[in-house]
């Protein structure tokens, strides 16, 4: 006969099942989440600041189109007259500054614009673009450029009030910052979002601070992949992390080729450039410079810079930064026509090249006005993500002034064997991005420094009470 079960009521340690050991997640959810919820307050206010900045800079190029289309288009002709008679009618117009590149009209309705450094009024970081007609050579307008993609003065606002709130070099810091953490910030919530996704298949409740949680979650899954890209691309031209990123590629071999535009060997013979009474390169042959590079294969938009000095070559350059990128560059010998140097895009390394496109993503122009939309959208997507973030916040405080935070003490829940291995990462990533390494150092200190005076007030509580 079998023997029944017995069922016993002992509960002692001896007894009792070991409880089963917590898995690195577990023990991580605390901590990504107390770093998202802390990032998020306070670095929240300058990613709001670049969103809405972004925002206009992306409508900023159509915006541009319709405020100066008199200057940067005209009345289709029957001829393009050639390109030194239209320099030396902006000259005539502007006789001022000097010649730093000529771009000629790209396109049937486009104009050709001379561009003047040195010209007194102009920032030294911009120069003069003087708008000329290709079919008639007459003036059409001068307005003040700056940057590679030729901003004028809407766009060139927007775009420094996006990269340094027009504070100059100590400004950039807040661009640099926000983008040193939206990748952090947007990686946390990532992981966060598929860890409660995974522990819980839908998040219930249709109202409160659960319906919050559930919008925020599902836009930012949504957007941030083009955040942490947002962040990346913007990091390559920031003023820290931006030469860190330049000094890596150098010693990979990385770094963008540049045109030699030294004429040198038998091509010096030839007399170099020659120059006028201002000691400016003349432009008489500028069509045969132009000629030199289209038989290289340079097709327009190109921008040609004038020699240096009278050692020195022309460069002709491609600017398309549309898809497909156009970046070839020639350096033509003044005096012989020769080409003597020339740098083609195919040949970039592999990091330059995907510098180049990653910028012009950021920056809206790789693929038009597709990429100027999605930016729009990405700028838009944060900041309603902003705005959720500090409404949770504000939900889990229960109509407090401020909400309550994530408790203390998420990092000693973290296995050794995870903990050692992730401070070392982040000491190295801190290091090559100090605007995350440097804060992040500083809030670790403080929140140390605050959790030690808050234990040592509930002891001295606690021993009061005893007494």
């Amino acid at each position: 006969m079998p023997i029944a079960p017995t069922t016993t009521t002992d509960q002692s340690p001896q007894s009792a099942d070991p409880a089963p050991p917590r898995g690195v997640w577990s023990a991580l959810r605390p901590l990504v989440l107390r770093l998202h919820f802390y990032a998020g307050v306070f670095v929240a206010p300058f990613l709001l600041v670049a969103a809405t900045t972004g925002f206009l800079y992306a409508a900023s190029f159509q915006a541009e189109k319709i405020v100066y289309a008199h200057e940067l288009t005209v009345p289709v002709g029957d001829e393009k007259l050639p390109l030194s008679q239209q320099v030396a009618a902006a000259r005539k117009a502007h006789p001022e500054g000097t010649i730093s590149s000529v771009r000629p009209s790209p396109e049937s309705d486009a104009t050709t614009r001379v561009m003047l450094s040195g010209v007194q009024g102009v920032d030294d970081t911009h120069t003069l673009a003087v708008f000329v007609d290709p079919y008639t050579a007459k003036v059409r307008g001068a307005l003040e450029q700056y940057g590679s993609t030729g901003a004028l003065p809407l766009r060139t606002w927007i775009d420094e009030f996006h990269r340094d709130l027009h504070l100059g070099e100590n400004g950039r810091l807040y661009s640099e910052f926000a983008a040193s953490w939206l990748w952090v910030i947007a990686s946390g919530g990532l992981v966060l979002w598929f860890g409660r996704r995974r522990a819980q298949r839908k998040v219930r409740g249709t109202s409160g601070r659960r319906r919050t949680l559930g919008l925020h979650g599902t836009v930012g899954v949504w957007a941030a992949a083009g955040f942490i890209f947002l962040s990346a691309t913007g990091l390559t031209w920031s003023a820290y992390a931006g030469a860190n990123i330049d000094v890596l590629k150098t010693s990979l071999d990385q770094a963008t080729p540049s045109v030699s535009a030294a004429v040198s060997g038998e091509h010096a013979e030839h007399g170099g450039a020659k120059t006028d009474e201002a000691g400016e390169a003349t432009t008489q042959n500028l069509d045969d410079i132009l000629a030199a590079a289209r038989a290289k294969g340079l097709g327009d938009p190109v921008e040609i810079v004038p020699p240096a000095d009278a050692s020195s070559a022309y460069v002709v350059r491609q600017v398309q930064r549309s898809w497909p990128e156009k970046q070839d560059a020639v350096a033509v010998d003044p005096a012989s026509g020769e080409v003597t140097d020339e740098v083609r895009f195919a040949d970039y390394p592999l990091l330059a090249k995907l510098t180049r496109w990653g910028i012009d993503a950021h920056t809206g122009v790789l693929f038009g006005l597709v990429n100027q939309i999605a930016l729009m959208a990405l700028a838009l997507s944060l900041i309603l993500l902003i705005v959720l973030g500090y409404r949770m916040w504000w939900q889990r405080g229960r109509g407090s002034a401020f909400g309550r935070p994530i408790p203390r003490g998420a990092w000693a829940q973290v296995p050794p064997q995870v903990l050692v291995p992730l401070m070392a990462a982040v000491a190295v990533l801190g290091y090559f991005v100090p605007l995350l390494g440097i804060p992040l150092a500083v809030f670790i200190a403080v929140d140390v420094v605050l959790g030690e005076i808050a234990h040592r007030r509930g002891k001295r509580a606690q021993d009061g009470q005893a007494v």
